[in-house]
């Protein structure tokens, strides 16, 4: 008896953690599909639809739990989303852009925010990286003058 209550409460913990774990995991990957409207935006030139993804992007982090995300790094991801909101120039978005970018890649090794492999993706002449949820580049810091200029360095699985 004793051994199928220990059994049973194992059982309940595991299911609670996982439960936990996949509520985290959500948070976290919705902020990631934030970032992805971000840099779809700026792939596209436009200014007020980045602004716009940018707020959203500062809301879903104002969501997140401390336990999750360490609250140091929500500051810095909520700090850089907001001068990108803020900001009605394209290019200072996109200057900011390349730091909101070094925290999300750091922050999409440490969790897993897609089902779909996450793809790190470089521009040479930004001297920058980014998130992409696929292989094919559009870059976000030179929108269409050089959309696809840039190339995937890694695979986050």
């Amino acid at each position: 008896m004793k051994k199928y209550i220990i059994t049973a409460a194992f059982s309940l913990f595991s299911i609670i953690s996982l439960s936990a774990q996949s509520k985290k995991d959500a948070q976290v990957s919705k902020l990631y599909q934030n970032y992805i409207a971000i840099k779809a935006a700026l792939a596209s030139d436009d200014a007020d639809t980045t602004s716009k993804a940018a707020a959203e992007f500062i809301k879903t982090a104002s969501t997140i739990d401390y336990k999750s995300v360490s609250e140091g790094n929500l500051n810095i991801l909520r700090k850089d989303a907001t001068v990108i909101s803020d900001a009605r120039d394209i290019t200072a978005q996109r200057e900011t852009f390349s730091n909101l970018s070094e925290n999300m890649i750091a922050l999409t090794k440490e969790f897993k925010l897609s089902e779909k492999p996450v793809y790190v993706q470089y521009c040479p002449m930004a001297d920058s990286s980014w998130l992409s949820d696929e292989k094919q580049i559009l870059n976000p810091y030179y929108g269409k003058s050089m959309l696809s200029c840039g190339s995937v360095k890694s695979e986050i699985k």
